[in-house]
Formats: structure tokens, sequence, C-alpha cells
């Protein structure tokens, strides 16, 4: 069985002709065949897999359909708790670490019907845009296995483009979602910060971690992200408005939709053939209809910056937890400091001890106003320049990422040319809006280029409106080549 979307599993379970039991039987076929290659997985749990496709068959047969995601092959990325299996968020501090409870998104996703295929790899805590700061190994790019599948959430977007999934959950604090899922060929998506809850989410800077969907559609986007949202009272953060319905602007098309092209991101840096790609889907947006502007953002200049202040400095505090007392690894030592330090130089890798060093210094007493505290006038700034946008324009788009997928071990040397990979989807981030990144096309190389649709916050509606019709116009259906092999 290939690689098919969410929307059409669910109407062939529905309809007799498949079962849940056989979709999980064809993703772990594809996993088997190409996890050696990607290692797009730390965790597979065939058992518990098998015993929940098998109730969500049953429960079909009943009657009783609990969603969109009924009996779904789903991936989980491997920072988020699920009680009784291992999380670790690809660190070594928690190695062996069995959470007690799930996540809520876990719980959501087991109440749809959703079928947990197992935890994939990610940049340690997520920090990272290669999936090459993972403990426990690095995750390639099925288009090619000599490069990387972006990151953090890399593993997630591998395992979706390679079919070992129909969909998964990544979070993105800085384009963790949307740069992997760019540079893999799938659709990736940050929802308003706040609608989906982060209870359970391993904190890497709470203020700009949102978990999301990664999948193969915007169809399948939606109906991810409808199983997941929603109030949580156990996050403080959790949105308790109302939330619009984001499948309202399907089939709608962009004819008198007014849409800026972010002036900021592009130029140096910038792969030409990235860029040319990017333009020529702005100028099909203009043949269907819609009016295209240019808008610039200035403080997009800056963006990145202070997103290297405000990420670390959370970072720094978040961490703190990991101390080799509570839970995960502990070290030997002869008094709880010497235990301490000990747990954290062996448990933590060289990424991690970067940003919390960077972190903490930026907090420290002399240097937190001219660091951190500049750091969120730059931040309150960006949300100004997005205000203005959005009082002009229904929607923003840029590139997701400035490049294709990287071979590993380019920039592994180079942490400035890794934290540039970001650059574009840092400012929905700090802003808290949404964005999405759709496939659009493959370069001369046969590698995939993203096209980022930016919306207002509590827009989902209007940035899945018009991430649809990119998604028709570009017609994107290539699978990779790996995918292809597995098959």
């Amino acid at each position: 069985m290939t690689p098919t979307t969410i929307a059409d599993a669910g109407r062939r379970l529905r309809s007799g002709e498949v079962t849940s039991v056989e979709l999980l039987d064809s993703a772990l076929a594809v996993a088997a065949r190409t996890e050696a290659q990607l290692h797009a997985f730390l965790t597979i749990d065939r058992d518990q897999a098998r015993e929940t496709a098998d109730r969500a068959d049953a429960d079909l047969a009943a009657g009783k359909d609990r969603g969109p995601l009924h009996g779904i092959p789903i991936a989980l990325k491997d920072n988020m708790t699920t009680r009784g299996l291992e999380t670790t968020a690809a660190s070594q501090i928690l190695s062996g670490y069995v959470p007690p409870y799930n996540a809520t998104v876990v719980d959501r996703l087991a109440e749809g019907g959703a079928v947990l295929v197992g935890k994939t790899n990610l940049d340690e805590f997520a920090m990272g845009s290669s999936t090459e700061n993972s403990a426990y190994g690095t995750s390639y790019n099925p288009w090619d296995i000599t490069r990387v599948p972006g990151g953090s959430s890399g593993g997630s977007a591998a395992a979706v483009a390679a079919g070992s999934a129909l969909g998964a959950l990544g979070s993105d604090t800085g384009g963790s979602i949307r740069q992997p899922a760019s540079l893999c060929g799938v659709v990736g998506m940050k929802p308003t910060y706040g609608t989906v809850s982060r209870y359970g989410l391993i904190a890497f800077a709470s203020s700009l971690d949102q978990i999301g969907p990664l999948t193969r559609t915007i169809e399948d986007s939606a109906l991810v992200l409808s199983t997941v949202w929603g109030h949580d009272p156990l996050d403080a953060t959790s949105y308790p408005g109302e939330l619009p319905d984001i499948m309202s602007g399907f089939g709608r098309g962009v004819d008198g939709m007014k849409i800026g092209v972010v002036k900021e991101l592009s130029g140096e840096g910038y792969e030409p053939q990235v860029e040319s790609a990017v333009s020529a889907m702005v100028e099909n947006l203009a043949a269907s209809g819609a009016e295209i502007v240019e808008v610039s953002l200035p403080s997009f200049d800056i963006a990145l910056s202070a997103y290297y202040l405000i990420a670390p400095a959370e970072a720094s505090a978040n961490l703190a937890r990991f101390d080799g007392i509570r839970y995960g690894h502990r070290a030997a030592g002869d008094t709880t400091e010497s235990l301490m330090s000990r747990t954290r130089a062996e448990g933590f890798g060289p990424e991690v001890v970067r940003r919390i060093l960077l972190g903490t210094y930026a907090l420290s007493a002399g240097y937190y106003d001219a660091f951190y505290g500049q750091a969120q006038r730059v931040r309150a700034a960006i949300q100004e320049d997005f205000a203005r946008a959005y009082g002009q324009v229904d929607a923003l788009v840029s590139p997701t990422s400035p490049t294709v997928a990287f071979a590993a071990g380019a920039r592994t040397d180079d942490p400035l040319a890794m934290y540039l990979s970001d650059i574009c989807t840092i400012p929905s981030n700090l802003s808290g809006h949404p964005a999405i990144s759709v496939p659009i096309g493959l370069d001369d190389q046969g590698l995939p280029i993203g096209f980022q649709v930016m919306a207002s916050a509590l827009a989902e509606d209007v940035m899945f409106q018009v991430a649809e019709e990119v998604e028709r116009l570009a017609g994107f259906d290539k699978t990779p080549s790996l995918a292809e092999v597995a098959s």
C-alpha cells in the first residue's frame, strides 16, 4: 500500500475497503524498509499500536466513529510525554525516563481514535534546525539520504514524507515544524500560540513553543489540528475563547483577497531556485484573483538576534529542572552540587549547553536590560509590524526556508549558518501568529521547496484558505525516492 492521505484513508476505512490494522501494517512495513537509512523514529511501539488499531476496527464495526483520525497511524515527536512509553527529548539526560502521564495532545489523539506508531527523533530538547543534535543519532531526508530533514521536528517530517506515518505532531519554537516540512516536501503548520495545549510538552522556550501537525496535504493538516486544539485548563497559557472554523475557507480560492509579500524575506542568502519558485507561485496567486502587494516589515531584519536571546533565556530557566535528583540520568557525586554538575555535564549535548550559557548570560545582573530586555522590545516591534501589515492584507507569504535541504554535517561547525535556516519562520513565533509551509515543487537536484503562508492571530481559517489555493496551484504530488522503494 503506497503512502496515502489521512482524508483518503478515513474514507477507505469507513467504506470497509481497508482496516486500521492494514493501515498500521503498511506504515510499519515502510518503517522496516527505511529506518536503517532515515532514523526517523526513536521508539516504535508495535504491540500497543496493534492493540489500538484492533480496537479502532472493532469500534467502527460497532458504529462508534471517534472522528477524522479514527484508526489513522500517527507519529509523535519525542518531546511530548507518553504514559508508560519512554520520552527522552532526544537527550541523554532523559534516557530511560518513562512518564507517569500523557501530554494533553496525546490524550486528544487517543480520544480521537488515532493509532500511535511511535516517537520520532528531534534535535535535543528541540534545539536545532537539522536533527543532527539528537543524542541518539542524526535523522536523514527521504529525498536524499545524504542530507538533513531539517529540525527540530526532522523525524516527524521524514516519517510523514516516507509514509511510515500518515501524519505526525511536532513542536515549533522558531520554525521547528515548518522548516523540516519545507525540506521534506510535506505540509507543516504552527497554530496560534495558546490554541494547542502545551501540557506535557517538554519545555524549551515557553512563550514560543507550540505543537502542530505535519501531514501530506492541507486538508490533513486541518483534520489533525481540529482533533488536538482547544482550551485546556491544565495549561495556564491555553486560549479559552472561541476558535475559528478552519474548514470555512476551503474551496473558496483567493479571488478578491489581498496577499502581502514580505520584502525582508528575500535577497542575500536565499537560493535562486527557492526565490524563483516562490515568485512564480505569487504570480499564480495573482492570476487566481489575489491582489499582491509588497509589504515591508523592518523589524524582521533583527528578529533572529532577538530570538536567540529570548529562547535561550527561557531555556536556561526551563532546563534547570534537569538536575539528576527527580528523574532522568543521575551521575555519581559526593555532594548534591557535584551530583548536579556532573549529571548536567554528562546529560546535555553541546548545543543545549551553548544555549543555556547564552540564556544565563543574557539574564545575568548587569546584562538583563541590555540583552533580554532589548530583545523583548524587538519582539514588541515585530508584533507591531505584523499588526500594521494585517491592517493592509489578509495574509503574508514568503519562502519557508532560504535553502533546500543541506548536506549532513555542512553546518554543524557554524552555528550562525545553522540558525539562519529559521530566518523566515522565527517572526511568527515571536508574534504568536499561525503560519504554514506548503510544498510547491522541486529544485534541479530533486529537493523540495516550501512556501510559507502567515496570518494574524486566530485567523487559521484565512491561512488555510490561502494555503489550499497554493497547494492546488502547485499540484505537488511527488513522493521521495526512498518512499517509492519502500512501497
